[in-house]
């Protein structure tokens, strides 16, 4: 299914813009609502690295960015904790009258806070999970301290957070000083899963401890040793994603799959957003492509040509195994050992030769147990007979047309 662009609208009638993740192959079991952190958006690597994850388990993510952010319109000066919560019940709204309600809230940072809030308030909530977040949205007060007294005195001021300007009133103040976070967290009532890093120096982890301790159970942690705040490293905001996924799974009521029909056999999906990080759908199974670092990728899965090589490694092991149960054969183990590689240098000296070859596949087979000298002889002859290795010696036609627009 194609991610969404949507625009919806604030309280104010403000156009607040998000981006709805669905899998490739089904239609979402569950929808999750995710809050970014504080003057972050929802275009942040880990919001993304954390959604793909939650997709590739069959969840559609909502992420938007709050008022005054990101693509979003109204003046930021203007937004609050408060303001947030209503963004949240928007957003929710929106998703139950065109998709979904929201099952699963997801916060990160401040954001956390904030889901922890909203919770309560929308009911179609099943379950929530907080990222790096404040036990009190007070605790961001430290990230503007430097413009405090300014902001007292005047009502209003300029200051700096990540190295951006933003300007602050004096209602932002008031409003976070205003939260009891302690009641909205002990009267949640519903699945909470904490997610936090105990070398976060943005926000401590005692503020994860306080929320554990305020919340009653069903209730989680999840250490998210030598992450950042902002789970700079795709590592670990990969890890986070998979990690909520598999906890939420526990809780949520969700309904089966509804798997999507298609006229071919895999679907492939590249988003805009990504520069080689690919979805494969195939029947009800998930997978990912990508490229290598060292050539710009996230090296969320093989690359194309591993994955080709791998289809020729399984079918050799498959083939193999199917002729020595059907002889009898006492093989106990297969293992194809393969590297695929392009030898420009030489196939440029026999360019005529109509066994020249850029593509050479090297295999090694190694199999185990006790067998002849001659049964042995006879599985490596087997294994140039294998389906994909004949397709790859084949000629191969490919045909490709564009699909007409719906």
């Amino acid at each position: 299914m194609r991610p969404q662009k949507i625009i919806f609208e604030n309280a104010q009638s403000e156009k607040l813009a998000a981006r709805l993740e669905l899998p490739v192959d089904q239609h979402p079991h569950t929808f999750a609502l995710f809050a970014h952190c504080f003057t972050c958006n929802k275009n942040l690597t880990a919001v993304r690295n954390i959604s793909r994850a939650l997709t590739m388990h069959g969840f559609g993510v909502f992420r938007f960015d709050f008022t005054g952010l990101g693509e979003s319109e109204g003046d930021f000066a203007d937004t609050n904790f408060s303001s947030n919560v209503e963004d949240l019940e928007a957003a929710a709204r929106y998703m139950e009258q065109h998709h979904q309600a929201p099952g699963l809230l997801i916060g990160h940072s401040l954001g956390g806070a904030a889901v922890l809030r909203a919770a309560g308030l929308l009911p179609s909530v099943q379950a929530v999970a907080a990222i790096g977040a404040p036990f009190s949205p007070e605790h961001v007060s430290h990230l503007i301290k430097e413009g405090t007294a300014e902001i007292e005195q005047k009502g209003v001021a300029e200051v700096s957070i990540a190295g951006r300007p933003f300007r602050v009133k004096r209602q932002f103040l008031e409003d976070i000083r205003s939260q009891n976070m302690e009641d909205k967290i002990q009267s949640l009532n519903l699945p909470l899963l904490i997610l936090h890093a105990p070398q976060d120096l943005t926000v401590t982890i005692d503020n994860a401890a306080r929320i554990y301790q305020a919340a009653r159970h069903p209730k989680s942690f999840i250490s998210l040793d030598g992450a950042d705040h902002l789970l700079s490293d795709k590592a670990d905001s990969r890890y986070a994603g998979s990690m909520i996924a598999s906890w939420a799974d526990r809780y949520l009521n969700k309904e089966a799959p509804d798997l999507l029909k298609s006229d071919e056999d895999v679907v492939v999906r590249l988003d805009e957003e990504d520069v080689f990080t690919t979805d494969i759908g195939i029947r009800q199974h998930k997978l990912t492509a990508d490229e290598p670092a060292s050539v710009g990728g996230d090296d969320f899965g093989p690359s194309p040509y591993e994955l080709l090589t791998a289809g020729l490694g399984a079918c050799t092991a498959m083939t193999l195994q199917m002729y020595a149960r059907r002889k009898d054969w006492p093989l106990e183990q297969v293992k194809v050992h393969l590297s695929h590689y392009k030898d420009h240098a030489k196939d440029c000296e026999n360019t005529e030769k109509p066994e020249s070859k850029i593509d050479y596949f090297d295999r090694i087979v190694e199999i185990e147990g006790e067998l002849s000298a001659e049964q042995r002889s006879k599985l490596l002859e087997i294994a140039n007979k294998c389906p994909v290795h004949r397709t790859l010696n084949a000629p191969i036609q490919i045909n490709t047309e564009l699909k007409p627009k719906p």
